[in-house]
């Protein structure tokens, strides 16, 4: 595994020269990208109204996400690229461990998130972009291993599923109620039911 994962980083990543606009780029997605995503996710919570309570579930699991991506990564404990001198702390990160990455946890978590919504899906397409470019650029720039942004996506797949099954559970019990309601006053309402 580490030999794979060390083989994709090279392929990757751009090691310890800053080569020009593919530099330039890659510090921009890694550092904006992130943003960008924000602002779309709001554009589309104004968009489409009927999903905004999908929206702020999206959101508190993201938060979620972030927070069970940093508990993960502290007890790996595993080192970034930098960190073992295969490439240059070119965004000045901090000495964090790296796996899974937070980034690609939380990007992939929301994007998965909108892609399972119909409505939400064009967004959500945009936002697998950006966390797809995101996660390039962290590798490119010496701050991820490619299994750190691969775990990350893992990660979110397994939360995003949960969503998803947390949300047809919620839609079946919701759709079965109003059927119990009306049966339920009739009895009620029967002479001699009481």
């Amino acid at each position: 595994m580490d030999a794979l994962n060390l083989l994709w980083f090279h392929w990757i990543a751009d090691g310890s020269t800053q080569h020009g606009l593919l530099f330039w780029l890659a510090v921009r997605i890694a550092l904006g990208a992130s943003w960008l995503s924000v602002a779309l996710m709001a554009w589309a919570a104004w968009r489409q109204p009927a999903e905004r309570v999908y929206f702020v579930a999206v959101c508190l699991l993201a938060a979620a996400s972030g927070m069970l991506a940093h508990a993960l990564a502290a007890a790996w404990n595993l080192p970034r690229p930098f960190m073992v001198g295969l490439s240059p702390d070119w965004l000045g990160h901090g000495s964090r461990a790296a796996m899974p990455s937070t980034h690609a946890t939380v990007m992939f978590t929301v994007a998965l998130c909108f892609l399972w919504r119909r409505r939400l899906r064009p967004t959500g397409v945009a936002l697998a972009g950006l966390a797809l470019l995101t996660g390039w650029a962290r590798i490119y720039l010496g701050v991820h291993f490619p299994f750190d942004v691969l775990a990350g996506v893992l990660l979110a797949a397994m939360l995003a599923a949960g969503l998803a099954g947390a949300s047809l559970l919620v839609r079946q019990l919701l759709a079965a109620r109003p059927a119990r309601l009306p049966q339920a006053r009739r009895t009620l309402s029967r002479p001699g039911s009481q």
